[in-house]
């Protein structure tokens, strides 16, 4: 989908909106549904949402697919995490086994899980001392994610693995929404004080290094991000495009599309937070968004975890707004 930085940023500046008439038809049958006028809260405005996106009064999710995207970091090096790079090839292969988080969480809101590794044993370039990746590796990564958008798919729902991850994303965050590196870089997978001190270091050191060049969208992520992150990037555009609603899940899946959502905000207009996490970067992240969280459950995992939990939050939605009868189906005055 992107053979140049340039179709990159022609994507993003010539996006699809939601489909005016059908979240109109939508939001007219909520009104005549057997309840009060907005009883059901959200599952209510998420029914009408996924009308808009999905051109039909009464949407489904018969297909919901899960992507997880693995990449490894060359900061993994500057001692930013709790565990070694290798970890992320070792739970890669936990997926491919069955025995993770994910599978059995995907498992249980009925979803297909693709899990896409990306160049596992070249991690990214040192951000303090180059640019992360090659114009040619973050390409490569946004068409990665762009190739799990296939037809028949009715919502995605995105997340990552890969360890140093939330210190890139700290510093995607950094570059594209302002604040000190400190603001961003937060506990992660579980680092002590003088952990965290090294992540607020080595994301300093990045921003002050790439300042003069990691001015769009993709030269942010170019720079500063690492391959499952730009894939996320793709991977939300390009669904944005064959209009099918993504769900986010943590820090790292969010800041993944920060580069996007600073240069053009309603990018988030298709997409829905499944959770947010215990990161403390992610309530102000989901914020700078505009978007509202449908779960606060303490996780901090990644994988999609809290994406896949989010998942049956959405069928519950439709399954209301599309069975319910009407008063007129129920034989009871609307005013009674």
């Amino acid at each position: 989908m992107f053979a140049t930085p340039a179709d990159f940023a022609a994507a993003l500046a010539a996006m699809p909106i939601a489909d005016a008439v059908s979240g109109a038809q939508a939001q007219e049958r909520q009104q005549h549904l057997t309840k009060p006028p907005g009883s059901l809260g959200r599952l209510e405005t998420l029914a009408t949402f996924m009308a808009g996106w999905q051109q039909r009064d009464r949407p489904v999710i018969g297909h919901a697919r899960i992507a997880v995207f693995a990449g490894n970091h060359g900061i993994a090096a500057r001692g930013v995490s709790a565990f070694p790079a290798s970890v992320t090839a070792a739970m890669v292969a936990n997926f491919a086994n069955g025995g993770a988080a994910i599978n059995a969480l995907a498992k249980a809101a009925n979803a297909e899980l693709v899990v896409v590794p990306l160049d596992l044993d070249q991690p990214t370039a040192d951000f303090t001392t180059a640019p992360a990746m090659s114009e040619t590796e973050c390409l490569a990564a946004l068409n990665a994610g762009a190739a799990v958008v296939a037809d028949g798919i009715d919502l995605l729902a995105v997340g990552e693995m890969g360890i140093a991850n939330s210190t890139t994303a700290a510093a995607l965050c950094a570059c594209s929404f302002g604040g000190s590196a400190g603001d961003w870089a937060g506990p992660g997978t579980g680092v002590d004080a003088a952990g965290i001190g090294r992540k607020v270091a080595t994301v300093a050191a990045g921003l002050a290094r790439h300042a003069d060049a990691a001015t769009t969208p993709f030269e942010i992520l170019r720079r500063l991000g690492g391959r499952e992150l730009a894939a996320i990037a793709g991977a939300v555009l390009a669904a944005r495009h064959a209009r099918v609603p993504v769900l986010l899940d943590g820090f790292i899946a969010c800041a993944s599309i920060a580069p996007l959502a600073a240069a053009s905000p309603a990018i988030a207009d298709h997409l829905i937070a499944g959770h947010v996490s215990a990161e403390p970067g992610h309530a102000r992240l989901l914020q700078r968004l505009g978007l509202a969280p449908l779960l606060a459950l303490d996780m901090r995992l990644g994988e999609a975890s809290g994406a896949a939990v989010a998942i049956n939050i959405i069928r519950s939605a439709l399954a209301a707004h599309g069975e319910m009868a009407t008063f007129a189906e129920a034989g009871i005055a609307a005013g009674a």
